[in-house]
């Protein structure tokens, strides 16, 4: 909204310092400032609301240290990462960017769905919430309407590199753009990590149709999409589960992918690390840089001991705006990486229940690998106090994230 009033400004009235508003850094510090000011002060009044409200945890008791204390914090804290997340944004970026609109959509579309989780949970004291194959049926919307855009919008493109022999690597800086580039062309082109020639087409896997196989890649282009967005939102799900854990290990994910955003939406970085160059990408920085003040403020008030759960409502969000941007990006096959606290707590559960109903089969009794699953969990029944296991996790999130920056040059 005040890109587009300074741009006026700038060419009615050509007003100093409206040009400011054109780069994309300066108005990505503006948002993570502003979405770190109303997380922390707006915060506590919303925190307040919802105490008002009675909007508190009901908490199992499985035996676990400190477990019963929580019970009554409030909930549907996520609220406060939304609305820090889109009011920078509106204020701040270019509203009519594909990428910008299409990160809105999944921030609104899977708040909804956490948001109608928690008011059961909360609101009709059903424990179980919103049933999981409407869960699902919403991550699986969300991945067509992502996929179906990615696929289909014009606005949704890569520029390929041209092979000019007359031009060095250092001139892309003083010459024309088309020197170097050919035209922008719509692509399901991907990058795979720590390989030298990284580039894959998913296309290539539907090959097998013959001549004009490109028309019908979609086929399997969605269904991949629908499995990220519902595999990474389920997973931050599943991390959510003592103070501060999901909330600091995605700020940590989102800020990794805040620099693939910068590299391969700006021409001058992209050339030089030889990534993939993705015109208009690099609006979704100050998307971004909204999210990871709004994750950071939350943990103002959501650090040990915490005095507001995020719950479904942001836990989904969170999961699924980290999937779009890494898609976006053209780094979902980063995910396992980038992502491996999300990864290593949904396997625990996969490993843990599979086990769990083989052996319960085989010898009548069920057995456990973990003394509980989610992971951390694990770490709790073993006498880890939680702010450890949190600072742990964030620990390796770091050095997970550090690599998957590397691989821009890794390879």
């Amino acid at each position: 909204m005040l890109y587009y009033l300074f741009e006026y400004l700038e060419q009615q009235y050509q007003l100093p310092g409206a040009s400011v508003f054109q780069f994309i850094t300066f108005r990505a510090a503006l948002a993570i400032i502003c979405s770190l000011l109303f997380s922390t002060i707006f915060g506590k009044k919303i925190i307040g609301y919802l105490q008002k409200q009675q909007v508190g945890e009901t908490v199992r008791d499985l035996g676990l240290a400190g477990q019963v204390e929580k019970a009554g914090t409030p909930t549907m804290g996520g609220i406060i990462i939304i609305l820090a997340t889109l009011l920078p944004v509106v204020l701040f970026s270019r509203l009519d960017n594909i990428y910008v609109i299409m990160l809105i959509v999944t921030t609104l579309w899977m708040g909804l769905i956490g948001f109608i989780d928690d008011y059961i949970k909360v609101f009709k004291k059903d424990k179980e919430g919103l049933k999981g194959r409407f869960k699902i049926l919403g991550q699986v919307g969300l991945g067509v309407f992502v996929g179906a855009v990615m696929y289909f919008h014009p606005g949704v493109t890569i520029k390929q590199e041209k092979v000019n022999p007359q031009f060095s690597n250092e001139l892309i800086t003083q010459s024309s753009e088309s020197e170097f580039y050919a035209e922008e062309s719509q692509s399901l082109k991907t990058t795979i990590p720590f390989v030298k020639d990284n580039e894959f087409d998913y296309a290539t896997l539907v090959s097998w149709l013959g001549d004009g196989y490109q028309n019908y890649a979609w086929l399997i282009f969605i269904p991949i999409v629908i499995f990220i967005v519902t595999a990474v939102s389920n997973g931050a799900n599943l991390t959510d589960g003592i103070d501060g854990l999901a909330a600091g290990s995605s700020a940590i994910i989102v800020f990794a992918l805040a620099i693939f955003a910068f590299v391969s939406g700006n021409i001058v970085f992209s050339d030089y690390l030889n990534v993939m160059f993705i015109p208009r990408l690099g609006e979704v920085v100050v998307f971004i840089a909204a999210f990871v003040g709004a994750l950071i403020g939350f943990l103002w008030y959501n650090t040990y001991p915490a005095q507001v759960f995020m719950g479904d409502t942001g836990s989904l969000t969170i999961g699924g705006v980290i999937a779009v941007i890494a898609i976006a990006v053209r780094k979902e096959l980063l995910i396992p990486l980038l992502c491996g606290i999300f990864f290593a707590e949904s396997l625990s559960v996969i490993l843990q229940v599979s086990w769990f109903k083989y052996t319960r089969k085989k010898y009548g009794e069920g057995r456990r690998i973990f003394k509980m699953s989610p992971l951390h969990h694990h770490y709790q029944k073993s006498g880890y106090h939680e702010s450890k296991i949190v600072t742990r996790f964030w620990i390796v999130g770091i050095f997970l994230a550090i690599l998957s920056i590397v691989t821009l040059k890794l390879r």
